[in-house]
């Protein structure tokens, strides 16, 4: 155990309003000591081995926030602190830091354009607002050339809070990430995704130059927020590569034009000890033995709709690849049996030999209610445990 780190408590271990009380044999073991914190219990994890029980960690469409708080969670809560989540985050700021213009805005609509210098309409559906890129400063080589700059690292993209939310995290025992976006998703931002995937194959010597820059920020941000006294226990790089059906591009291009900007990141993180996670939606499987050559150890959100699974994926790559979500969404708005049928499931084969977090396979989504939630983390407390 980590001396003076706040020891977590189990999941069931919330105010009574959250969530059911503790069982006796885990009231027995947190007396005994035997509990992990949240930064033992990852780390564990992320090494590769046994934990005392699945770490837990997800994430919340802002409508559904709005649906459970009509269904009890208290106002002032923030979903992550009210479940337990065992997480914290650092990081930054890293668009190129136009600033934000309102164009247009409407009830239902909103017209800007973004610190990526792009023009979007987002529309408000009711559950959410959906964005739709309508045109971009960057158009061409010449246009990225006469913005570059922007995409250097400077101190106004950290946080003046940054330091306290770092002290406040490792108070609680969590396990402290360093949160960033990789170079493919943020290019596309930038120039729009079509534009992309042309000038990938046309020009693909512009492309990788903005892979080049954006991967130089997140390097230099880690290393900004390391000198502020700021020590992380992994590397979690957001970088959305599939469809539902598909990589966005093939995996020869990920290992040519891709990989290199990815390894390049998980390398400098590496020389500090630290593991590096990769977020990708959509069915990646394909590309995955290539993100193990990039140097990644851990994939999320594993989405179960787009033809990811837990148990395959364990059999597949064992030990090399720790797994991170695939609780399915829609079986989350089932009924009890569903919900019980899919977590039960999950659990079992993705905590086998260890090298397993529970998460949504994506985010939650507003058609699940507070008390499916609070049952499925109910079952994560059951059958998520290695006694």
């Amino acid at each position: 155990m980590e001396n003076g780190a706040a020891v977590n408590r189990p999941f069931l271990q919330r105010p009574k309003h959250a969530i059911a009380p503790v069982p006796r044999k885990a009231e027995t073991k947190k007396k005994e000591g035997l509990f992990m914190t949240s930064r033992e219990r990852l780390k564990a994890v992320i090494e590769g081995k046994i934990p005392d029980r699945v770490p837990f960690q997800d994430s919340y469409w802002q409508t559904t926030i709005e649906r459970w708080r009509r269904e009890g969670l208290p106002a002032d809560a923030s979903p992550n602190e009210y479940f337990g989540s065992e997480m914290a985050m650092v990081g930054g700021d890293y668009t190129l830091q136009f600033p934000e213009r309102v164009l247009e805005e409407g009830e239902r609509y909103r017209v800007y354009t973004d610190t990526d210098g792009a023009t979007r309409k987002v529309l408000n559906t009711g559950d959410g607002w959906v964005p739709y890129w309508l045109d971009f400063t960057i158009k061409s080589p010449d246009d990225w050339k006469q913005h570059r700059a922007r995409g250097a690292y400077d101190p106004s993209r950290l946080s003046t809070g940054l330091v306290d939310g770092y002290r406040r995290a490792r108070e609680q025992g969590k396990f402290v990430v360093y949160r960033g976006h990789a170079c493919f998703h943020p290019t596309w931002h930038k120039i729009g995704m079509e534009n992309m995937l042309i000038a990938l194959i046309e020009e693909p010597e512009w492309i990788t130059d903005m892979f080049a820059v954006h991967t130089q920020l997140i390097i230099d941000m880690y290393d900004a927020i390391k000198a502020q006294g700021i020590e992380c226990d992994a590397a979690w790089l957001s970088d959305d590569l599939g469809y539902r059906t598909a990589p966005l591009i093939s995996p020869e291009m990920y290992r040519q034009l891709v990989l290199p900007y990815h390894q390049q990141a998980c390398q400098h993180f590496a020389r500090d000890g630290l593991k590096t996670m990769l977020h990708s939606d959509g069915d990646v499987r394909s590309l995955i033995p290539f993100f193990l050559e990039a140097g990644f150890s851990c994939l999320h959100p594993l989405e179960a709709k787009a033809g990811l699974d837990v148990a395959t994926l364990k059999k597949e790559y064992g030990k090399q690849l720790v797994c991170f979500g695939n609780i399915d969404v829609r079986k989350l708005a089932g009924t009890r049996e569903e919900v019980e049928e899919e977590v039960r499931a999950k659990l079992e084969a993705g905590k086998e030999d260890g090298g397993y977090i529970f998460h949504s396979d994506h985010s939650v989504p507003s058609d699940v209610s507070l008390e499916n939630y609070r049952f499925a983390l109910e079952l994560l407390e059951k059958y998520g445990r290695y006694d």
